[in-house]
């Protein structure tokens, strides 16, 4: 099964699962993935992108990524902040598994991975990361992000990656007319045709 349906809840195609070796926080290490998730065979550019330019994650507190994949970003918030507690959602019941099971091999024994609708409606976040799902289209991508973003605490940081030619600009826009002036939304970096943008509450 290719790619784009990643985002499904219950990808029919046959898991397939092998293991890759993947560096995270500046350690090697060997992880599971399977058929029907997001970038199965490598941490995907975006993300390498993503996890290379940002700064450390809040040490402490709740942290969020969002669409959490099999758990690179999660994973690495989790070994950069030991401290905090590292949430990763994603509504893929495979990636779900799979993240869980990285987490454990990594020893992030702050992770908690889950749907959406197992965080806490009150927990608010001081760092959030995401390579967001762009291909699930306009509507339910714009619906994530304002569920979540506003989520943040203040003085908290959100860093999201998106490539420039998937409308990268155009989100960044999107997002600070969304969020409006207790917020600032800046394009933090541009690299191998990706957008880092940053969300920051003041």
């Amino acid at each position: 099964m290719a790619n784009e349906h990643y985002f499904s809840a219950s990808p029919e195609s046959d898991a397939r699962p092998r293991q890759i070796t993947v560096t995270l926080a500046g350690r090697t290490l060997s992880l599971a993935t399977a058929s029907g998730v997001f970038s199965p065979e490598r941490l995907d550019v975006g993300t390498r992108v993503l996890l290379q330019t940002v700064p450390a994650p809040a040490p402490s507190g709740a942290l969020l990524d969002i669409g959490c994949g099999w758990g690179p970003i999660a994973i690495t918030m989790a070994l950069q902040s030991p401290d905090s507690q590292v949430w990763g959602v994603d509504v893929n019941e495979r990636v779900l598994d799979l993240a869980r099971a990285n987490a454990a091999t990594a020893g992030a024994t702050n992770v908690l991975v889950g749907l959406p609708a197992d965080v806490p409606d009150d927990l608010r976040f001081a760092t959030i990361w995401s390579n967001p799902p762009i291909r699930v289209g306009k509507d339910e991508l714009h619906a994530i992000l304002r569920t979540w973003l506003p989520r943040l605490v203040p003085g908290g940081d959100a860093w999201l990656v998106v490539a420039k030619h998937l409308g990268g600009d155009s989100l960044q826009r999107w997002i600070a007319d969304m969020l409006g002036g207790e917020f600032t939304v800046a394009r933090a970096t541009t690299d191998k045709g990706y957008r880092v943008i940053r969300v920051h509450r003041g």
